[in-house]
């Protein structure tokens, strides 16, 4: 008769190839990425507000929950601890968190909302910001097709920030890629103080975001090196009313 032990080893087995299997299909073929700005809006969404919403039905719980889950949407109201000014923190993620007056409590709202909030004195108990905060897109970026042809104007590029000067070390942008090794550009929306036309040289890419308003891209910071480039963005996987492919 065959013991628990036996039975675990089988499940220790089983659970140790799936994870295996998992993080070879993320490492090589498709990785999951969250879009936390308004870089690359309307091709795709970061976390963002849309103010005075009031909570319906579908925002009582467990309602909210499935709401959640389907559009990635929640209906939220933050009311100040404290009389005092708002004062405002950008975490980098697409949130700040919000404090007012001497409290020590914190709420995050997207960074959308913050000129509604911002320099604005508040009352204890006074409502600060409501309304409805929707998910950025979470997108699978497919890292084999560049692989087996170079990379093509137009496309949606991921890539490490490492080692560009001037950017947050350690994460990953997405940009659309505006001009390929050898190309010149000549800028759609240029900066002051920085080049109107630039050529890239050997492995160098020109990233710059959909949204040129609100974009910190190569316009601003130069080129990508080809050796950062990660893969070109596939399809919006949630929320599950955005799925899309992405172009």
């Amino acid at each position: 008769m065959r013991g628990w032990q036996s039975y675990a080893s089988e499940w220790l087995d089983t659970l140790v190839v799936a994870i295996s299997v998992a993080m070879a299909f993320r490492a090589y073929f498709y990785e999951p990425f969250n879009i936390p700005t308004g870089s690359m809006q309307p091709t795709l969404w970061g976390y963002h507000t849309t103010a005075g919403t009031e909570k319906g039905a579908w925002d009582a719980f467990p309602l909210s929950v499935f709401k959640w889950a389907w559009c990635g949407e929640s209906v939220v109201e933050h009311k100040a601890s404290a009389s005092g000014l708002a004062r405002f923190r950008n975490r980098g993620d697409g949130f700040a968190d919000v404090a007012v007056g001497v409290s020590p409590k914190t709420f995050k709202v997207p960074t959308d909302a913050l000129e509604q909030i911002a320099g604005r004195t508040y009352r204890k108990g006074e409502t600060v910001w409501k309304g409805t905060v929707a998910t950025g897109d979470f997108i699978f970026v497919n890292r084999w097709l560049w692989n087996f042809r170079k990379p093509r104007d137009g496309e949606v590029m991921i890539f490490s920030t490492t080692g560009i000067e001037r950017l947050p070390q350690g994460t990953h942008y997405i940009k659309r890629m505006k001009a390929t090794p050898g190309e010149t550009y000549e800028l759609e929306h240029p900066v002051e103080g920085r080049p109107a036309v630039v050529t890239m040289g050997e492995d160098e890419y020109f990233a710059c975001g959909d949204n040129f308003g609100n974009s910190n891209d190569s316009r601003y910071w130069g080129p990508v090196p080809g050796a950062n480039l990660r893969g070109v963005g596939s399809f919006v996987f949630w929320p599950f009313n955005g799925w899309r492919t992405i172009r």
